[in-house]
C-alpha cells in the first residue's frame, strides 16, 4: 500500500480535537517517525484544523504498539469545508459586461419611448413679420406690373386713349390680383397636404 505524501496537505480537513492534539504531541517525539513527519506533527498540534492525509501519514508511520486506535483519534472531530475562492473577472470580461449593460439600457430606453413621437411645429403662413412684409411687397409688385401691362396694352390698342388706357391698367391690376390669389390658394393647399401626410405616416406604420 502506497504511503501518502506528507507534504500534500490538500483534501479533507478535520477540526482539531483534544484526542488529535494529544496524538500529535506524542508523535512529535516518536523516533520511529522521520524528522519531516515529527516536524509536521509539531506544527499541526497548535492548529485548529488538521489535513486528514497528513494526520493519517503520521498515524501510519508511528509505532503500532503505542499509537491509539485511528477511530479514537478521529473521535469528536468534524469535517471542515472551505468555500472556494471566487474567480476574479478579467478586465476584458469586465469591459464586455459594461458594454452589454449599456446596450441593454439603450434598448430598454428605446422600447419605452418608441410610441412617443415628437410633435413637429406646423408653420402657419405669414406667422412672422418678415413673411408678411415679403408677401405684401410681392403682391404690390405683381399688381403694379399687371397695371402697367394692361395700361400699355390698351394704349396701343385704342390709339393712346387716356380713359381706355387707365381702364386697361385697372383690368391688368385686377387680373394680376386674381392670379396671385389663385397661386396663394394652390400653395396653401399643397402645404396642408404635405403636413397631413407627415402626421398620418407614423400612425399607419404603427397600425401595421
Amino acid at each position: 500500500m502506497d504511503q501518502p505524501d506528507p507534504k500534500n496537505g490538500s483534501g479533507l480537513i478535520l477540526s482539531a480535537t483534544d484526542s488529535i492534539r494529544s496524538f500529535l504531541d506524542r508523535a512529535s517525539g516518536d523516533l520511529r517517525l522521520s524528522d519531516e513527519l515529527r516536524g509536521i506533527a509539531s506544527d499541526l498540534r497548535s492548529r485548529n484544523t488538521v489535513p486528514y492525509k497528513l494526520l493519517r501519514a503520521i498515524w501510519t508511520g508511528s509505532d503500532p504498539s503505542t499509537r491509539p486506535d485511528l477511530l479514537g483519534v478521529f473521535s469528536g472531530s468534524d469535517f471542515v469545508f472551505t468555500s472556494p475562492k471566487p474567480r476574479e473577472k478579467s478586465e476584458e470580461l469586465k469591459l464586455r459586461l459594461v458594454k452589454l449593460r449599456e446596450i441593454a439600457e439603450r434598448k430598454e430606453y428605446a422600447e419605452l419611448v418608441k410610441d412617443i413621437t415628437p410633435r413637429k411645429q406646423v408653420e402657419e403662413p405669414f406667422s412672422s413679420y418678415k413673411d408678411q412684409l415679403g408677401f405684401g411687397l410681392h403682391v404690390g409688385l405683381t399688381m403694379f406690373t399687371g397695371y402697367l401691362v394692361g395700361y400699355a396694352s390698351f394704349r396701343a390698342l385704342f390709339n393712346r386713349n387716356p380713359a381706355l388706357s387707365a381702364a386697361g391698367g385697372i383690368l391688368g391690376l385686377v387680373l394680376a390680383m386674381l392670379v396671385e390669389t389663385l397661386l396663394f390658394i394652390i400653395k396653401t393647399s399643397k402645404d396642408d397636404q404635405v403636413q397631413s401626410s407627415k402626421s398620418f405616416t407614423p400612425t399607419t406604420k404603427k397600425n401595421q
